[in-house]
């Protein structure tokens, strides 16, 4: 796929809606990118700054143009903040992405995360034709793994020193969702 188009109507429901990145953004993805837990279990840099926020969001449209990644940031009906969802590391020929997502702390526990994570995936399968959805998490990453199972995905099994992360290779935990999960 040369480049990955924008859901079109943009994504929302009664809880969240996803929308391209800002340079507006930047303070508060700078702000929230501040607590440890996000760069515990992402690959956020652990003393983020606003460079950090200003170069991510910078590049995102050109990654969705080059076909590599849509990265939204998840906001509530005013506008705010919430976290951030994407998907990426398609395999075209095999039709699967893999989503991945933070939440702002003050985000975390009010459902956003799984409306977001619902929405994404199924746009992911009827609007970009995936067969498979892949979500990979931390197994000492509780929290999303539970957010995984309440959006729907298979928790499959332990692939063992998966990725480097931070400078070390890490376990994860596959969780799947196909188009008969929906």
């Amino acid at each position: 796929m040369a480049s990955i188009p924008l859901p079109d109507p943009p994504l929302a429901d009664a809880v969240v809606r996803l929308r391209p990145w800002t340079l507006g953004d930047v303070p508060a993805v700078t702000a929230a990118c501040q607590d440890p837990e996000i760069s515990r279990w992402t690959v956020v840099p652990r003393e983020y700054t606003e460079r950090h926020a200003t170069e991510y969001i910078a590049t995102r449209e050109s990654d969705r143009a080059a076909g590599r990644e849509i990265a939204l940031a998840v906001v509530d009906h005013g506008d705010a903040l919430l976290g951030a969802i994407g998907m990426s590391n398609f395999d075209w020929h095999d039709h699967k992405g893999e989503i991945g997502y933070w939440l702002a702390r003050e985000a975390r526990g009010r459902g956003a995360g799984t409306h977001a994570l619902r929405l994404l995936s199924r746009w992911g399968i009827e609007g970009l034709a995936l067969e498979r959805v892949e979500l990979l998490a931390n197994p000492a990453n509780e929290a999303s793994q539970r957010l995984a199972e309440r959006a729907g995905f298979t928790r499959e099994g332990l692939l063992r020193r998966y990725r480097t992360r931070h400078g070390a290779r890490e376990d994860l935990i596959m969780f799947s969702l196909l188009p008969e999960d929906l």
